[in-house]
Parts: C-alpha cells; sequence; structure tokens
C-alpha cells in the first residue's frame, strides 16, 4: 500500500483490492419501514462493509473503526440491470416477548423464537440475480493484508451474503490495483456517482436513479447506529454516466467514485 497523500476525498496513489460479488437473490431493507419489505439497489456501504467482515471473521460490532470514513474508501458498480421481484415471505416475530431461551454448548443459552408461533407474511422487495463490483481500501496494514490474502485465495470466514442470510453470494477476486488519478475533467463514471449526484449529466436513453443509504455506522452500547448517510447515482442497467467536474479515480482502466 502506498503512501502517497490522498487528492480530495479520493485515495489516490493507494493500493486496493477489487472483486465482485453475485447472488441468485439480494434484499438491502431500506431503512425507511413499510408493510412491504423495500430494499434499495445499490449495495449499500455499511452492507459491504459487514460482507467484508464476514470474510475476516470479525466480531458484528468490532468492524466499525476499520471501515470508518477516515480509515476506508470503497467504489460500489452495479454490473448489468438491476431487477426486482416482491415475493411473500413467512416469518416468526423476534419481539423480546416471543423469544425462548434454549440451552446450547456448556451453559450457554440462546433466545430463539417459539416455533408454534403463527407465521407473520410480509412482501419482500428481492432483488433478482444482482451483481456489484466493489473496489475497497483500508488504511489498516494488517487488515488489507489478511483481506488480500482470504480474497485472492478464495476463503471466507463466515458465508457471505447479499442483505439477508439467506441471499448466500459468492465472491470473485479480480486483483489489486493503484489507485490512480483521472485528467478527465468531466468522467464517464462507470462506479456509483457518490454525493455529486446533481451534477450528472443527464442523456437521451440513460435512465439515472438516485438513493441515500447508510454510510458509517459505530457501536453504541447497546448494539449500532448510524453515523453518516451517503447520496448515490446510478444506472439500474449498469451505464457508465458522465459527470461535471466529478472527482473520480481510475482503478483497473475503470473510472469510479470512492466513499
Amino acid at each position: 500500500m502506498g503512501d502517497t497523500d490522498t487528492t480530495d476525498s479520493q485515495p489516490v496513489g493507494k493500493s486496493c483490492l477489487s472483486f465482485t460479488v453475485q447472488a441468485e437473490w439480494g434484499h438491502f431493507r431500506r431503512v425507511e419501514g413499510n408493510i412491504v419489505k423495500q430494499s434499495y439497489r445499490l449495495m449499500p456501504r455499511t452492507t459491504v462493509a459487514g460482507m467484508l467482515a464476514a470474510v475476516l471473521g470479525i466480531e458484528r460490532n468490532e468492524y466499525y473503526d476499520l471501515f470508518g470514513e477516515d480509515t476506508s474508501a470503497i467504489a460500489i458498480e452495479p454490473c448489468g440491470e438491476l431487477r426486482t421481484m416482491n415475493i411473500p415471505i413467512n416469518t416468526l416475530s423476534t419481539a423480546k416477548a416471543n423469544i425462548e431461551m434454549h440451552p446450547s454448548h456448556g451453559h450457554a443459552r440462546i433466545g430463539l423464537p417459539d416455533p408454534t408461533d403463527l407465521r407473520q407474511q410480509h412482501n419482500y422487495e428481492m432483488l433478482v440475480d444482482p451483481e456489484y463490483r466493489i473496489d475497497c481500501w483500508i488504511d489498516d496494514d494488517k487488515t488489507y493484508s489478511e483481506l488480500h490474502h482470504r480474497l485472492s485465495e478464495g476463503k471466507s470466514y463466515y458465508p457471505p451474503s447479499l442483505g439477508l442470510s439467506e441471499c448466500l453470494a459468492s465472491i470473485s477476486y479480480n486483483g489489486e490495483y493503484i489507485i490512480e488519478e483521472t485528467a478527465t475533467p468531466d468522467p464517464e463514471v462507470d462506479s456509483a456517482v457518490v454525493e455529486t449526484v446533481d451534477d450528472i449529466v443527464l442523456e437521451p436513453e440513460t435512465l439515472v436513479r438516485t438513493e441515500r443509504s447508510p454510510g458509517f455506522m459505530r457501536a453504541d452500547g447497546k448494539g449500532r447506529i448510524t453515523t453518516g448517510f451517503i447520496s448515490y447515482g446510478y444506472s439500474p442497467h449498469g451505464e457508465s454516466l458522465t459527470v461535471r467536474d466529478g472527482d473520480a479515480c481510475i482503478v483497473d482502466d475503470r473510472t469510479v467514485m470512492f466513499s
């Protein structure tokens, strides 16, 4: 990993790890509540961080600082069309009153819903055959090296998934690349556009969508809370978007924007 200073918010001169993640189904639950469990189309940054923590075997509330705003950079590129389908799913309530404690290994006890309870049916908006290319830089050398090893060897401590644990995913390692500065004043960005969505140049026949999703988290003693959101612009058909004065970088001959 290089020691070159970053330019603006982009980690120019650093090395990043690039990989592609795909699954038959995906679901990234939107934070606003609804009867229909709606999904973000674009994989949220916090979900990418959680998936990489699963690859590394880091516990649930112990990886937030590793993937903080000043200690990491992530570019997210949708590959192909992002399609959704509404599917009714039966679920058991996980409210505290409905949890029963059961003995596990040794003296440990785990809480599980009562399997005899009536199921609740919810409509889930599911992504169909989602696929994303991710470029990731982490400031911590030890973590970066371990992630490099696991991705290049095709290993994962926990099974990766796209949102729900049922949406098991496969990860394909693309390589390690130096993040280069782009000399193009109005670049055609292959990844999702970060924050500067108002600067996207609208083109005929090119559909543009925007989303604002969780970007950063921290532990609060009882669990975790979101500390920052990120606005993204992207093409649901996987097309590149031109951005006026875009703060972009070159990775593997692709133009991307990091958050």
